[in-house]
């Protein structure tokens, strides 16, 4: 992929990063939004959408709340979904090796959130008195600053991503020697598991939410059965 072709991939990267937890926390940039909207910036949306599943799959074992640590799904989806929706129809190989490199994006999205907390929070601690004085320019500067970076990051994550795993992929891909109906189901089944454990965990945790899982389960069985 050529430079112009990367920037609309970055700034998708870009907008839907800041939406993990800056702004403004719509949900877009859940993996299958974010996977299936790269695929029809490349020209295959089905491609994006079918990465997309896959990692929304082992997404939800993520919990994005609190104090902890997590992978940052809103860049990694871009880059996964740009990547396999770039690829040739039926490739084998070729979801295991974007899948790879989405994971990969999303652990190290994720370490480059702690740092640009951190960063902020250096900004805030020397801001501090500006703040309790109820200095509105303080504020606001200290939110748009950060605004602003949380964006920058994910651009160049997600820049800095398709440059190293554009041409891994290719070469992974190049190398694959099984079919590509065999890698797909390992692929499914895995993401399946790990989707699995994580409504296991919501099922024994939360009060009645597994009646409303099989509620939801079976409204969609009998509307997919009378169309």
């Amino acid at each position: 992929m050529s430079l112009l072709e990367v920037l609309p991939i970055a700034l998708l990267g870009a907008l839907l990063g800041l939406d993990v937890v800056s702004f403004p926390q719509a949900m877009i940039s859940r993996p299958i939004v974010a996977a299936t909207a790269a695929g029809a910036f490349i020209g295959n949306p089905p491609g994006g959408l079918l990465i997309g599943v896959v990692l929304e799959m082992i997404a939800l074992d993520t919990l994005p709340f609190g104090a902890s640590r997590y992978p940052e799904w809103g860049s990694a989806g871009v880059v996964g979904g740009a990547l396999f929706a770039s690829q040739p129809g039926g490739m084998p190989g070729a979801l295991p090796a974007c899948l790879l490199a989405a994971l990969l994006t999303a652990s190290i999205s994720g370490w480059s959130m702690v740092m640009l907390r951190r960063m902020i929070a250096g900004r805030l601690a020397r801001t501090r008195d500006q703040l309790e004085a109820g200095s509105r320019d303080a504020l606001l500067l200290l939110h748009l600053s950060g605004m602003s970076l949380d964006l920058l990051r994910g651009a160049l994550v997600t820049i800095v991503a398709m440059a190293i795993f554009a041409p891994l992929v290719r070469a992974i891909v190049a190398v694959w020697g099984s079919e590509s109906a065999a890698s797909h189901a390992v692929v499914v089944v895995i993401a399946a598991i790990v989707a699995g454990g994580a409504l296991w965990k919501v099922f024994h945790s939360v009060r009645h939410v597994l009646w409303f899982f099989a509620a939801g389960l079976l409204v969609w069985s009998a509307l997919l059965i009378t169309r």
